[in-house]
């Protein structure tokens, strides 16, 4: 077996587990350590297209607990924001993509670790709504990192753990699908795509359910917060990469 598809398999198994596990935070782990081997172009479609086999089975277990206005709003706000982001990706410059990814993920990761914030919505807001769901498509359609707008709304909201699980998923999974639209318009979905793409379900899905056992056992915080100091380790290693690594180089 290649190298690169024992490392697909072992990266998809980790951030299926983490998105099941939490909610979010899948694309979060898939994104940076797909990149450090393969071109944003495969790697940010390969991780949208886990992204909706995963929404798609957690909607499925958790239907009932979706916060439907929400989730509405938040996909109507994010389908212009989609665009943008898809020009990003395409045009962009890829050492300044992963540097910017990097920061991203960095800057997140110390922020939900050190600032608690006190703000809270007491009903949904279209202001909040437009914002945090432009933002999920833009940083959706560039990196496939839709997650960090919608946890501050849902921190926002003070959503229960279980509410919030299953409310990101009906977003994940509708923009996930408008996000890989784009990319096959685009010509990014090939067959070495979709062989890695198929590689990548026989460990993710598994993680899946165990994810949602798990999510009933654990204690998040805690285990959000190991996520959290891992991922800033990753951030660090995103940016070094980009200037330091070769963008045309594999594992």
């Amino acid at each position: 077996m290649p190298l690169i598809i024992i490392w697909i398999l072992v990266i998809s198994f980790i951030a299926a587990l983490v998105r099941s596990t939490l909610g979010f935070g899948e694309s979060l782990v898939a994104v940076p350590l797909f990149l450090l081997f393969l071109p944003a172009t495969t790697a940010v479609p390969l991780s949208v297209m886990l992204s909706i086999i995963i929404a798609l089975i957690i909607v499925i277990q958790d239907h009932r607990k979706i916060h439907f206005y929400s989730a509405r709003w938040l996909i109507f706000y994010a389908i212009p924001g989609i665009p943008l982001g898809l020009l990003i990706l395409v045009y962009g410059n890829e050492h300044l993509v992963k540097t910017v990814l990097g920061l991203l993920i960095t800057g997140y990761a110390l922020y939900t670790l050190t600032v608690k914030n006190t703000k809270c919505l007491n009903a949904d807001s279209q202001l909040w709504l437009f914002i945090c769901g432009f933002l999920s498509g833009v940083f959706g359609g560039a990196y496939g990192l839709n997650g960090p707008p919608l946890v501050v709304y849902g921190n926002l909201r003070k959503w229960p753990a279980v509410q919030f699980r299953a409310t990101l998923q009906a977003y994940f999974l509708p923009v996930s699908l408008l996000g890989f639209t784009g990319y096959a318009a685009k010509g990014l979905v090939t067959a070495e795509l979709n062989y890695y793409f198929l590689a990548a379900l026989t460990t993710s899905v598994p993680a899946i359910f165990l994810g949602r056992w798990l999510n009933g056992k654990l204690n998040n915080r805690s285990f959000l917060r190991y996520v959290l100091y891992g991922l800033m380790i990753i951030g660090v290693i995103l940016i070094l990469a980009a200037w330091y690594q070769d963008p045309a180089k594999t594992i």
